[in-house]
């Protein structure tokens, strides 16, 4: 499977207290913004991108490790840890590689996990196999 471009600028998929809709990249879609004030933060859409590409070649494990690398230093962007991560979203197009994924997750969080939903999906952006989201504590 040939790997996918994606934007020269990595997107910042972090929402904003705003009402404000935040364009997206043509590849990718067009991502919303978080509505009105809160103490959350949500981070949506962290690919398995590897510079300027989706690593759809990858292993399910190595795109999950791409995407919460990817999740981690928005996160820093942002002044937030994974530790303030609350819950996250895994969308997995490869259910059979569910426990496997779930060595790669571990090695993100310490001592507590966030609340954690997985998603089947029958096909991800870029042709993707693992993508997640994640809501985080501002305060």
């Amino acid at each position: 499977m040939e790997a996918n471009s994606v934007s020269d600028s990595q997107l910042v998929r972090a929402s904003e207290s705003s009402r404000k809709q935040r364009d997206g990249a043509e590849f990718i879609g067009g991502y919303g913004k978080k509505t009105g004030d809160s103490d959350l933060l949500f981070i949506e859409g962290q690919l398995p991108e590897e510079g300027d590409r989706i690593a759809s070649d990858a292993s399910p494990e190595r795109q999950l490790d791409l995407c919460l690398q990817n999740l981690e230093t928005e996160l820093e962007r942002q002044g937030k840890e994974m530790s303030d991560v609350l819950q996250l979203t895994l969308y997995l197009a490869e259910m059979d590689a569910y426990e496997r994924v779930n060595d790669t997750y571990k090695q993100y969080f310490e001592e507590t996990f966030p609340a954690r939903t997985t998603v089947g999906v029958c096909e991800l952006l870029g042709d993707a196999t693992v993508t997640v989201d994640a809501v985080v504590a501002i305060e």
